[in-house]
């Protein structure tokens, strides 16, 4: 299949991404700051903030699960077990021998299988987990009536433990940008919007026909 410089994340995915990146940046600064690892702002500010983003972030969500949902890009985020071996094998045992990646974008599937089941974790199970348990705990004065202290204890122990597993997610994200090739190949993308796609014959007339746009010349 012939490969082509296309446009495959648009203006709001990128201003999605790199939000969602900074408010995330923001709350574990916060974070660490209101559990007392460090100092250098008061706590009332660092809950201030903290509250502030985590307001913001959530309303990005929903901003962007409702783009998810009208675009059809939810579709990339299938997971499938074809070709998920072999990008396994690639990040355990393949990518210390030198040989490249065994996954190529497609115009219609932008990540790979474990890129994908690793995104639909992050979004169907984490990202409600922080998300209700940060609502849970910012209303605990509404509802902590009748109900015993060790209740608010099991909110922020979800709440902590959730925020380390998407910080861990980030950390293991960052690294895998400086495989498989340059950190500025992977990152550009996600600046420009355009990448290196393989297309078949019927997605390249499709793109030429209908988004002529999107193909970089």
């Amino acid at each position: 299949m012939p490969v082509r410089t296309v446009r495959i994340f648009n203006g709001f995915e990128r201003f999605w991404h790199w939000s969602q990146a900074l408010l995330i940046l923001i709350l574990a600064f916060t974070g660490f700051r209101i559990h007392g690892y460090y100092g250098g702002i008061s706590f009332d500010r660092a809950v201030s903030v903290h509250t502030i983003a985590a307001i913001g972030l959530i309303v990005l969500w929903i901003f962007a699960i409702f783009w998810h949902l009208t675009t059809g890009t939810w579709r990339h985020y299938l997971p499938t077990t074809q070709g998920l071996w072999p990008v396994v094998r690639f990040y355990a045992w393949d990518i210390f021998r030198g040989k490249p990646h065994p996954y190529r974008k497609h115009f219609w599937r932008k990540h790979n299988p474990l890129q994908a089941a690793s995104y639909l974790g992050l979004k169907l199970v984490l990202f409600p987990l922080i998300w209700f348990s940060g609502l849970a705990y910012l209303t605990y004065n509404f509802w902590q009536q009748g109900i015993s202290h060790p209740a608010l204890s099991w909110v922020a122990t979800v709440h902590v433990a959730t925020a380390f597993a998407i910080l861990a997610f980030l950390i293991i994200h960052l690294y895998l940008l400086t495989t498989g090739g340059s950190f500025r190949h992977h990152v550009a993308p996600m600046l420009t919007g355009y990448d290196e796609v393989e297309l078949t014959d019927v997605e390249l007339a499709y793109l030429k026909q209908d988004e002529p746009h999107r193909l970089k010349d």
